[in-house]
């Protein structure tokens, strides 16, 4: 082989190697593309607060029980770990409110939390409380990280 053909093969074949290392370091689920510049979801949601209410009421979804639930839920954002506080209100394993408390530690968390918190209610009251799952509110995409992690502690809190 000569000396100029091989290499290319060899270029040709650093390039795959090199395309193949990147792929495999790529997300394997897509992501909506981000407005904000958090870039993922922490891993765990602490539950804070605590059920109040009575027992589930016949046919509620997933055997939920009526009240208000609170838990905090973590992202990461370019300056390090936020958290987002969240409250449930259930009837009948159905959401018939919901609130946000802001934990913001920069302007730009503020901004974008605030946005969350306006915008929230609209997607989630009225819903099943199995059925929330969102992604973009209001222009946040990644708060919804923490909001989620938060629902899930809430779920568990509800059962």
């Amino acid at each position: 082989m000569k000396t100029s053909i091989r290499k290319t093969v060899f270029a040709g074949m650093a390039g795959l190697s090199l395309a193949g290392t990147v792929a495999g370091c790529a997300p394997s689920t897509q992501q909506p593309a981000a407005q904000e510049t958090e870039p993922s979801a922490a891993a765990s949601a602490s539950a804070s607060g605590t059920a109040s209410g009575s027992a589930a009421a016949p046919g509620s979804a997933a055997g939920y029980k009526d009240g208000t639930y609170s838990a905090d839920g973590n992202y990461k954002s370019p300056n390090g770990t936020e958290t987002v506080g969240v409250q449930l209100t259930l009837a009948n394993g159905t959401v018939s409110a919901v609130e946000i408390t802001e934990h913001p530690s920069n302007p730009n968390t503020r901004k974008f939390q605030g946005q969350f918190a306006g915008g929230i209610a609209d997607q989630v009251v009225g819903k099943s409380l199995d059925e929330i799952k969102v992604s973009k509110v209001a222009g946040s995409s990644l708060t919804s990280g923490g909001f989620n992690q938060a629902v899930e502690a809430i779920k568990a809190q509800a059962l």
